[in-house]
């Protein structure tokens, strides 16, 4: 079977006592790629436009992982004391990367800070801190050293959404590792999946293949439920036909 090129975006680190800057990436995300069929490459941060472009244009997916907080700059708001671990060569990338894919159709997959890059390069604002801004007792963060495979709690889908499709019912277990969410929504983008509290757990855009992101993360809970694997398989599958047509 073919195995489309799916990119990962990376971000900036500094090992410790070390002055270098490096390319990371969390390996899970690579792994449910490859085992939905898909073929992960990694997209540096740090590359300029021109090259980003090069880079885009090979591929037949993106996947935006999760990672740090987004600049609220980049939705014109001010920043909130719990925002944080801010990569504005990621920032940069990612969001030109979510504004190529959906001028272009190209399938773009979210993972927890993933869904709110998406929401603000398509024109939306986030929520900075839920526990200081979300009037809720329910927990969205481990606790430090908890596996990130630990449930947390349900969310309620849509099940006509493309998400409810893929998942085959209209409430499912997640785990969460996340303290900002999607706030005003793009004009763009469909919400379609709810925390018990309203927070936001997944947003997609109507009339494109795939461009479908979630709060949680799927690629921790693959191994153990099979429709977190089927989220990557219906992406990497999307990606797949995309990789068709242009041959």
């Amino acid at each position: 079977m073919l195995r489309p090129l799916i990119g990962i975006t990376a971000y900036t680190r500094k090992l410790q006592n070390s002055p270098w800057d490096y390319d990371a990436s969390y390996a899970s995300n690579a792994t449910a790629i490859e085992k939905a069929g898909g073929l992960p490459v990694l997209i540096p941060a740090k590359v300029s436009e021109e090259t980003l472009r090069a880079i885009y244009e090979r591929l037949d997916g993106v996947l935006l992982p999760g990672g740090g907080d987004v600049d609220p700059m980049r939705y014109n708001a001010d920043k909130h004391p719990t925002t944080g671990n801010i990569d504005a060569d990621r920032d940069r990338t990612e969001m030109t990367l979510a504004q190529w894919a959906f001028a272009d159709d190209m399938p773009t997959f979210g993972i927890c800070r993933g869904i709110q890059v998406m929401n603000v390069a398509l024109g939306g604002t986030l929520v900075q801190d839920i526990p200081s801004e979300v009037d809720t007792e329910l927990k969205h963060d481990l606790n430090y050293g908890e596996p990130r495979a630990t449930v947390l709690h349900d969310v309620k889908l849509e099940l006509d959404s493309r998400l409810g499709r893929i998942i085959g019912a209209d409430r499912v277990p997640v785990n969460s590792l996340h303290h900002q969410a999607v706030g005003t929504p793009a004009p763009s983008v469909r919400l379609t999946a709810y925390s018990p509290d309203g927070v936001v757990e997944a947003l997609e855009v109507p009339n494109r293949h795939f461009m479908l992101a979630v709060q949680w993360h799927p690629e921790d809970l693959v191994d153990d439920d099979e429709r977190m694997l089927n989220l990557f398989k219906a992406f990497v599958d999307s990606a797949r036909e995309r990789m068709t047509a242009k041959k």
